[in-house]
């Protein structure tokens, strides 16, 4: 093996460790040098591998004489521009079908196949060096069949569908019978079929593999295809040297994803006891762990993304920010929103609504603070869906609408705002003004933001306005929306499979937890202080995975 590249594969199977995908990198820079004479060292006393192709021809010409086998079709010439790389002096390219007598098997055909009922594997069966025989069917196969649609130890079987080209070696003494979706390579003299094999892998990993297949989405590969590939042939003893050593690195690397999937599976339950001592000490002691373990655990989003979920919990649990015992309780909150509901209904500008049914405590999800209150949505907010695009009736001015495309979570996307006919008359019903809430009634149900500008927009009829009664932060409301996306809990407000919608009833009737007035600015305050720090950390991951992908490709090239 060349010893400078020796030396940087053991110096940076760290590197590899650190680096997201590092180790499926380090895999195809194992096959790519091995496929290069690059892994191990040649031997001079190796017989070069144009003697072996010349016995391969021997060979052949034995087994037509023998009548065992059909003369081969001679297989074009392989020209400068299909020749990828330089290999060592002591190899050859050749074609894949100079080297292996290869087709593909039986095909299932229940009313015709005739026969003894054999058990016979398909692409299915077939993963990457290895098989998964739980579930191997039967089929009717001939005995004057057999002999094309048999495997046995040590042939090569390849996909011809499904992913073409995945491969793996028949390992096992007992032969099988393969369906015709499945070539079956059986080489030719001192060919080692595990490192064709690794040919077949290496093809894969680096995406090579696509110029020998053909359609889109399921793909299959020819045998004529199969045939003509170009195959890079080392003498006999050095394929075996080369495949003793890949099999050590692979190892190596196996061993390097066990280590990297432990120490994340034991960072996540570290996280998740820290979290769980959050929700369960009152005091918030936990944070003191959380402090003072946060680079550690905080090295992956996951990890972000369930910070993220418990500070949005505690703020709704009144457990983010300490209680102020002079703040007006949530109750004398709630008196002062009736006298404004009646105060409009006495002039007229709204409609009486609809009385809501009382909460009952098994809809409570958790306790809050004694001076907090539990309400229904439609209690605190006056809402309505905007209005319908009609091309064929609406009349009017047109005027820019958001649709549910252009509400994203806590934000707005407004490249691409349409426009529709609207009336006067129907704007009041159909126009958000600044701190209105907006949330999704179709697509993804319940996605919501605050529209935050000083002009006007109007909606579609698929989003809520949600305009709030006195002294109600739109901002905590909406963190509260944020809150049962991340925990789930908005599916039980959503009807539809796929598609979901949230109807103007099922949204007045959300159980909802009501902070006095200055308790929710404190904690919208502290919320958004946290969620920026998630954004760094976030940031700050993203920068780390770049820098660590930097170093494993500079180092691989």
């Amino acid at each position: 093996m060349n010893k400078q590249i020796a030396n940087l594969l053991e110096q940076h199977f760290d590197t590899a460790f650190a680096a997201p995908d590092g180790i499926k990198k380090l895999r195809e820079l194992i096959l790519t040098l091995a496929m290069q004479g690059k892994l191990v060292e040649q031997d001079p006393n190796d017989q070069p591998a144009s003697e072996l192709l010349k016995e391969i021809e021997a060979e052949k010409q034995r087994l037509v004489t023998a009548g065992k086998i059909k003369k081969p079709k001679p297989l074009s010439a392989i020209v400068n521009d299909e020749i990828p790389y330089d290999i060592p002096s002591s190899w050859i390219w050749v074609r894949f079908g100079d080297i292996a007598r290869h087709n593909s098997g039986k095909t299932l055909d229940k009313g015709r196949n005739t026969g003894e009922s054999r058990d016979y594997i398909t692409t299915s069966n077939l993963y990457w060096g290895k098989f998964e025989l739980e579930n191997v069917r039967q089929m009717l196969i001939r005995e004057d069949e057999l002999e094309k649609c048999t495997a046995k130890k040590d042939d090569l079987l390849i996909c011809e569908g499904g992913e073409a080209g995945r491969a793996a070696m028949w390992p096992f003494d007992s032969e099988v019978c393969f369906q015709n979706h499945i070539h079956r390579a059986r080489f030719y003299k001192d060919i080692d079929p595990y490192f064709v094999y690794r040919f077949f892998e290496k093809l894969s990993a680096t995406g090579e593999i696509n110029q020998h297949r053909k359609g889109v989405g399921i793909s299959n590969m020819s045998s004529k295809s199969l045939a003509s590939i170009v195959f890079p042939l080392p003498p006999f003893s050095e394929q075996h040297r080369i495949v003793a050593r890949i099999d050590q690195l692979m190892a190596r690397c196996n061993e390097l994803e066990k280590l990297r999937k432990e120490r994340e599976e034991k960072r996540l339950i570290v996280h998740a006891a820290a979290i769980k001592q959050l929700f369960d000490a009152p005091d918030g002691s936990a944070w003191g762990f959380i402090q003072q373990h946060f680079n550690e655990l905080y090295s992956v989003k996951e990890n972000v993304a369930e910070l993220r979920k418990a500070i949005l919990q505690l703020a709704v649990m009144g457990r983010l920010v300490p209680q102020d015992q002079n703040d007006p309780p949530a109750s004398e909150l709630l008196k002062e929103i009736e006298k404004e509901k009646a105060s409009h209904e006495c002039t007229k500008s709204r409609r009486k609504g609809e009385k809501l049914p009382e909460i009952f405590n098994e809809e409570m999800p958790h306790k809050i603070p004694s001076n907090w209150a539990w309400v229904r949505f439609g209690d605190i907010a006056q809402h309505n869906s905007g209005k319908t695009l009609d091309k064929g009736r609406n009349t009017g001015q047109p005027r820019e609408y958001i649709t549910t495309s252009n509400l994203y979570r806590g934000r707005f996307e407004l490249e691409n705002v349409r426009q529709m006919l609207i009336r006067e008359d129907e704007l009041e019903k159909c126009t958000a003004k600044k701190d209105d809430l907006l949330i999704c009634e179709g697509g993804e149900a319940g996605r919501a933001a605050v529209w935050p500008f000083d002009s006007e927009v109007c909606f579609q009829n698929h989003i809520h306005r949600a305009r709030f009664y006195k002294d109600i932060d739109p901002y905590f409301a909406y963190r509260f929306f944020e809150k049962l996306s991340a925990t789930g809990e908005i599916n039980q407000h959503r009807k539809g499979v796929g598609i979901s919608n949230m109807s103007s009833k099922a949204l007045a009737s959300i159980v909802f937890p009501l902070p006095p007035q200055p308790e929710q600015h404190r904690i919208v305050a502290r919320t958004d202080q946290l969620m920026t720090l998630c954004d760094q950390l976030d940031q700050q991951i993203d920068d780390a995975v770049g820098k660590q992908t930097e170093i494993l490709n500079a180092v691989l090239a």
